[in-house]
C-alpha cells in the first residue's frame, strides 16, 4: 500500500474535474479525497501500487472536455486509516496565493440541448448547463470557483437540483450555475416599458414574432446584451445602423445551424470545425455569389465586401428562440458609441427609445465579455478579437518569474495581461479606450484580475505613447508608489513580442510589424517597421498625414499627400497628359480647388501634417487612388476594400528601393491594377528583406488581418524555405499589445 499527494494546476475548477477523479479513484479501488483550493486541485490517493499506477496512466488521457492541466506534482506521504474516497469542500489557505485558472464561458453542450428537448425538468429552460458547458468567467467574482463566489449565490437550489449537484456520478456535480425553472434565474420579455406576464415557450414565440415583424430588440447573452433584428429586412437594418451610428461596418449573423449558413456562405472544413466548437466564435466566411444564394439576406449586412461574420447559437436561450425563427438574425454587441458591451438591465433599458423589446433574465453578468472573432488563414485559426470561449487566455512559461508583471496594452482594441509564477494571462477584449465608460471598464477589469489571483504588480508595462490613457494611468501609479517599476515598450516592437510570447520564442528574429499607427521613438508615427531583434532596421518611406488624425478617417487626404510627394500643384490642376495619364482622378473631385490649395500649404509648411511610415495608411491612400473609398466609417475599412479588389491573376508589382534601409515604393497612381500590384509589392518586400537578413521571420500588426496579404506572404515564405511565425491564437492587432509588452518586460528583466 502507498499514499500519494497530487497538486494539480490549470483549468481544473468548474469543469467536472473532481467528479472525474472520484470516478477514477473508485474504479481503481483507491481511498483518499480531492478538493479545490486557491491554486487548483489537491488529491490524496491510497491503495495498491499497481492500482495507483493504473490511475496515473489513465487520468491524463480521459480528462473532462473543458479541463486542461498545466502541471502537477506528486509525492509520497504517510498512509492513513481510511477505506473510501470522497470529495471535500474547497479550501482556501490564507497565506497561499491564488493561481487556479478561470475557465472561459463555453457553448451549451449536446447533452444539455437534449435535456431541453426531452420533456424533463430542464424542458425549454433557457439557463440549462452542466460541468461541460455554460457560463464561467462571466459569472465569477473570485476563486475558488464555488457557487458562493459567483452571481448564482442568490439562487437557492431546489431539492432536485441539489441532488444532482451533490451526486459525484452526475454530470452536474458541482456545476456552480446549476438551476432549473423552479429555482433558477427567470426570463422576462419587455415590450417598450411593459413587462409581459408570459413565460416558457410563449416568450420565445412572441420574441420571434416581433423580430419577423421588423422590430429591433435586445437580448441577454452570456457575456452581455446583443441588439437583434431580422437579417433579411433591409429597412430595419438601415434603422439599426442609424441607431448605432454604424454606416457600413459589417454586422455579424447568428444562424440556426450550418445548413442555414451554407445557403449564403461557403464553409471550409476548418471553418465548420470552428463554428461548431465549444468556443462558438464568430467566424468570417466568404459569401456565395449572388446567383448561388439559396437564402436572401440583406445587402446592408456587410456592404461592399464579399465576407460575412457568422456564428451559431451558443446558449439554450438562443436555441429555444431559433425553434421559432426561419431566418438568421443580426446579433451585434449592445453598446453606446465607443462604450463597452452593456451587461446590466438598467443600462439596456436606456435604449428603449431606440429598441422595441428586451429579452432579459435576472442572473447578473459579473464580467462582461464580447463574442470572439476569428478567421482561417492558411488552414490555421487567426483570432481577431479575443473574447467568449477563448478568454481569459493562458500561456504557460517554461520557467517561474520572480516578480509579478502587469501590462496595460494600448489605446485601441485594449486587453490587459498579467504574469506571475509560470503563467501569462490575457484578459478578454476590452475595446477602444475613447470614452470615460470604456476607461472605467479597463480599470474594473484590472481590479477583477487582481482579485482573482490576489495579484499585486511589481512591474507595470505600458506603451511609449505619452498621451495614451493607459500610459498616463501607469505613470500615475508610479507617482503613488515609488517602488513600482514602469517599463515602456515601443508599440510595434510589442507586436513582434506578442508572437514570440505565443510560440515561446527567444533570440533574434526578423520582425515585420505592419500596422495602422503607433508612437515612434523618433517622435513620428510608425506603422511600417522591420526589426532585426529589438532594433528597427528598415521602415517605409514616410508620408504626411494631412490634417493629422482626420486623415485616418479620410483616405483621400493620404492619397493627396502621396500625389503632393510626386507632383506639383500646377501639374495636378492642369489635368494635362503626363506620360499618357491625366489628373482626372476621382479623389480630386471630392475636394474643392481651394481645399486642395490649403492642404498643399499644410503639406509644404508641415502644418498639422505629421509624418508616418504606416502600411495601414498606405492601404488607405491606395484605396482612395483606386476610387474604392475616400472616407472610412470604421478602422480598416479601406484595407478590407483593397483585399476585396485584389486580382489573383495579376502577378506584377511596383519597383521599390531599400536605399539607406528606407522602403520606397515607386507607385504608378494611375495603374488600373494599382491595388493588386501594391499588395504584390508588399509580398516582394518581405521576401527580399528576409533573403537579405537570413533570419526566421515574424509577421504581426493589424495590417496582417488582411487575409489575402498574409496568405500570399506565407506561400512565398514557404516557397523560399524561410521559417516564419505569426499570431494565431492571440490577436495580431492591438489586442495582442499587452501580451507583447509583458513578454518584452520579463525578457529584459536583467538588462
Amino acid at each position: 500500500m502507498i499514499r500519494n499527494k497530487y497538486q494539480i494546476k490549470g483549468v481544473v475548477q468548474g469543469v467536472g474535474f473532481r467528479p472525474y477523479i472520484y470516478t477514477l479513484a473508485t474504479r481503481f479501488n483507491l481511498s483518499g479525497f480531492v478538493y479545490n483550493d486557491s491554486q487548483g486541485v489537491t488529491i490524496e490517493l491510497q491503495g495498491k501500487v499497481c492500482d495507483i499506477e493504473l490511475f496515473d496512466e489513465t487520468f491524463l488521457d480521459e480528462l473532462p472536455p473543458l479541463a486542461h492541466i498545466d502541471n502537477f506534482e506528486k509525492h509520497p506521504i504517510p498512509l492513513k486509516d481510511e477505506t473510501t474516497f470522497c470529495i471535500i469542500e474547497s479550501i482556501h489557505e490564507e497565506n497561499m496565493g491564488k493561481t487556479t485558472l478561470i475557465s472561459p464561458d463555453i457553448a451549451v453542450c449536446m447533452d444539455c440541448l437534449e435535456d431541453i428537448k426531452n420533456g424533463g425538468k430542464y424542458h425549454n429552460y433557457f439557463a440549462t448547463n452542466c460541468t461541460n458547458c455554460g457560463p464561467r468567467y462571466s459569472i465569477i467574482e473570485t476563486v475558488p470557483y464555488d457557487r458562493k463566489n459567483s452571481s448564482m449565490k442568490s439562487f437557492t437550489m431546489c431539492e432536485s437540483c441539489k441532488e444532482e449537484y451533490q451526486n459525484p456520478l452526475d454530470r452536474r456535480y458541482h456545476a456552480q450555475p446549476i438551476s432549473c425553472s423552479h429555482c433558477g434565474p427567470k426570463l422576462e420579455l419587455r415590450v417598450k416599458n411593459e413587462e409581459l406576464k408570459i413565460e416558457g415557450d410563449e416568450i420565445f414565440s412572441l420574441t420571434a414574432r416581433l423580430i419577423k415583424e421588423g422590430k429591433i430588440g435586445a437580448f441577454k447573452g452570456i457575456g452581455g446584451f446583443h441588439l437583434v433584428c431580422d437579417s433579411t429586412n433591409d429597412k430595419v437594418i438601415k434603422q439599426l445602423r442609424q441607431y448605432k451610428n454604424r454606416p457600413t461596418k459589417p454586422f455579424a449573423l447568428m444562424c440556426k445551424n450550418l445548413a442555414q449558413i451554407e445557403q449564403f456562405a461557403f464553409i471550409s472544413d476548418k471553418e465548420r470545425e470552428l463554428l461548431t466548437s465549444k468556443e462558438a466564435p464568430i467566424v468570417i466566411l466568404e459569401k456565395l455569389k449572388v446567383n448561388s444564394l439559396k437564402l436572401k439576406i440583406s445587402n446592408n449586412l456587410a456592404p461592399n465586401i464579399s465576407k460575412i461574420g457568422c456564428f451559431l447559437p451558443y446558449s439554450p436561450l438562443h436555441h429555444l428562440l431559433f425553434e421559432h425563427l426561419e431566418s438568421p438574425i443580426v446579433a451585434t454587441s449592445a453598446n453606446l458609441g465607443d462604450e463597452p458591451i452593456i451587461t446590466k438591465s438598467e443600462d439596456i433599458a436606456k435604449l428603449l427609445p431606440f429598441i422595441d423589446f428586451i429579452l432579459d433574465f435576472n442572473r447578473d453578468i459579473v464580467n462582461g465579455v464580447d463574442d470572439s472573432l476569428v478567421q482561417i488563414v492558411d488552414e490555421k485559426i487567426q483570432i481577431l478579437r479575443l473574447g467568449r470561449g477563448y478568454a481569459p487566455k493562458v500561456i504557460t512559461l517554461p520557467f517561474k518569474l520572480s516578480q509579478n508583471i502587469l501590462a496595460v496594452g494600448g489605446s485601441g482594441k485594449n486587453t490587459i495581461s498579467l504574469a506571475f509564477e509560470d503563467k501569462i494571462i490575457i484578459s478578454p477584449h476590452i475595446g477602444d479606450l475613447d470614452s470615460f465608460k470604456a476607461f472605467e471598464y479597463f480599470t474594473r477589469t484590472i481590479e477583477t484580475f487582481k482579485r482573482f489571483y490576489d495579484f499585486k504588480p511589481d512591474i507595470i508595462v505600458c506603451d511609449k505613447h505619452p498621451n495614451y490613457e493607459t500610459t498616463k494611468w501607469a505613470n500615475e501609479l508610479k507617482v503613488k508608489n515609488e517602488k513600482l517599476k514602469v517599463v515602456k515598450v515601443q508599440h510595434h516592437l510589442a507586436h513582434i513580442y506578442s508572437v514570440k510570447a505565443e510560440f515561446g520564442l527567444s533570440s533574434d528574429y526578423l520582425g515585420f510589424s505592419f500596422d495602422g499607427t503607433g508612437y515612434g521613438e523618433d517622435g513620428t508615427i510608425w506603422g511600417g517597421e522591420v526589426f532585426v531583434g529589438d532594433v528597427r532596421k528598415y521602415h517605409f518611406k514616410q508620408i504626411k498625414l494631412l490634417g493629422g488624425e482626420k486623415a485616418i478617417k479620410e483616405p483621400r487626404r493620404v492619397a493627396l499627400s502621396m500625389l503632393f510627394e510626386r507632383y506639383s500643384l500646377d501639374e495636378i490642376f492642369s489635368k494635362r497628359v503626363l506620360k499618357h495619364r491625366t489628373f482626372d482622378l476621382p479623389l480630386l473631385k471630392t475636394f474643392t480647388q481651394n481645399e486642395i490649395k490649403l492642404l498643399h500649404q499644410s503639406y509644404e509648411k508641415n502644418l498639422n501634417a505629421p509624418l508616418t511610415s504606416s502600411v495601414g495608411r498606405l492601404f488607405d491612400g491606395v484605396a482612395s487612388l483606386a476610387n474604392l473609398t475616400h472616407f472610412q466609417s470604421y478602422e480598416g475599412e479601406a484595407g478590407l476594400l483593397c483585399e476585396m479588389a485584389y486580382d489573383k491573376n495579376i502577378a506584377d508589382s511596383f519597383p521599390y528601393s531599400l536605399e539607406n534601409n528606407i522602403i520606397d515604393i515607386e507607385f504608378d497612381f494611375f495603374d488600373r491594377n494599382l491595388v493588386s500590384k501594391f499588395i504584390n509589392t508588399l509580398v516582394d518586400i518581405v521576401i527580399k528583406i528576409a533573403q537579405k537578413e537570413q533570419l526566421e521571420v515574424i509577421l504581426s500588426g493589424g495590417v496582417f488581418q488582411n487575409k489575402t496579404l498574409l496568405e500570399l506572404v506565407i506561400q512565398k515564405l514557404k516557397d523560399e524555405n524561410i521559417n516564419y511565425h505569426h499570431n494565431q491564437k492571440t490577436p495580431t492587432n492591438d489586442g495582442g499589445i499587452s501580451l507583447g509588452q509583458i513578454y518584452y518586460a520579463f525578457s529584459h528583466l536583467h538588462d
